[in-house]
């Protein structure tokens, strides 16, 4: 791959529980629309479609059969991409390949997900006992986190408290995205704790909800970059690794440490600006940070005591509010990447960090220990 590549553009949509008023080419086309809008562009300077979601998810299929001239597609090459909770950091990878290679030049990745008109956790449970790697998923996603979480508490010393440490962060910053799904308002870690057992330790707001959204990410080649976007921002590396089986953090390792071996990080926190992560669980958060080697083992729970992946801290993590805010999987995992952009481009809004922004890191995971991570710079150093 000889070419560098740059984000020159992305869009989402609101995200709800429930969006009964847009089909799905509807809402694909407002996040498109938004993402060519930022770049400036019209459909038909489009070269390439990379589209993804889990058809599972929504008992629809071929998509991309009957939504290419909603979201500027039709008579353009394109692919279909699905996997499980990684697809929407899957199809960023996509898109940074084929642009990469001289595929195409200017490739337009979208995500998405309408999980009321199907039962996803039917998907689940029936993908895992299909492919093997459904072992501790009774309980289906709370079952599995529920398990992992009680092993890193008896290993870490990691606490509740802790738990809802991470819950409070993220509605604090999804409070600030008028694009995040969950705004509860919570005012004291007693506003979590209070809140019912779904599988011990895992409270009901210790997981993700269900939501319903899109994401758009336009994406160019440098000489075209520099002349579409004011401030593109660069993939500079990305890795994809799964290992089979139960929830772990083996391929956030493996993924993680080639990626900063091959760019030149040896102290991320330092480093790296800001962090967007695929975190399903509240627990899941503070095991995936140590996991990406963000920090040591046992070290991330003692770091969120000091406030140091808030938004005005040292290393803020999810700044959006990530997926325990927003959870309608193709779009999540698109919006980690897209919500780096946006940070490095200092266009945030009211969730802009505060530390100076030049290098961001983001990250998506899924069944079978899928992992897959980005590395995203505002300049091309």
């Amino acid at each position: 791959m000889n070419r560098r590549v740059a984000v020159v553009g992305v869009g989402r949509t609101y995200h709800r529980s429930k969006r009964p008023e847009v089909n799905v080419p509807e809402m694909c086309h407002e996040a498109v629309r938004a993402a060519l809008e930022d770049a400036n562009l019209e459909p038909k300077d489009i070269d390439m479609v990379v589209l993804g979601n889990m058809e599972f998810f929504e008992n629809h299929y071929h998509f991309p059969l009957w939504q290419m001239e909603y979201i500027g597609g039709y008579l353009k090459p394109g692919v279909h991409l699905a996997t499980g909770g990684t697809v929407g950091a899957t199809i960023a990878c996509g898109g940074f390949e084929y642009c990469a290679s001289g595929v195409a030049d200017i490739i337009l990745v979208v995500g998405f997900e309408k999980q009321s008109e199907a039962d996803s956790r039917a998907a689940i449970r029936l993908a895992g006992d299909r492919t093997g790697s459904g072992g501790g998923m009774a309980g289906a996603a709370v079952g599995a986190f529920a398990r992992f979480a009680f092993q890193y508490m008896l290993a870490s010393g990691c606490q509740e408290e802790h738990a809802a440490m991470v819950r409070l962060r993220a509605d604090r910053n999804a409070c600030r995205n008028p694009w995040a799904h969950l705004k509860l308002g919570l005012k004291s870690l007693d506003d979590v704790l209070k809140t019912p057992y779904l599988i011990t330790p895992i409270r009901f707001l210790d997981m993700c909800p269900t939501s319903e959204g899109a994401c758009a990410m336009i994406i160019a080649p440098e000489e075209k970059a520099k002349k579409i976007a004011k401030k593109p921002i660069w993939a500079v590396d990305w890795e994809i690794v799964h290992n089979s089986g139960a929830i772990g953090t083996r391929s956030h390792t493996e993924a993680a440490t080639t990626v900063f071996k091959r760019s030149g990080i040896t102290n991320p926190r330092k480093q790296i600006c800001c962090a967007e992560l695929y975190d399903p669980s509240t627990y899941g958060e503070l095991q995936f940070i140590e996991g990406y080697r963000l920090c040591e083992f046992g070290e991330a729970w003692q770091l969120e005591e000091k406030g140091v992946f808030a938004m005005e801290g040292e290393f803020p993590v999810n700044p959006s509010g990530g997926v325990l805010a927003t959870n309608a999987i193709a779009s999540t995992g698109l919006l980690r990447p897209a919500e780096v952009v946006l940070q490095l481009r200092e266009d945030a809004g009211e969730h802009q960090i505060t530390r100076k922004p030049h290098l961001g890191f983001s990250s998506g995971w899924g069944g079978a220990s899928w992992t897959v991570v980005h590395l995203l710079s505002n300049t091309l150093d």
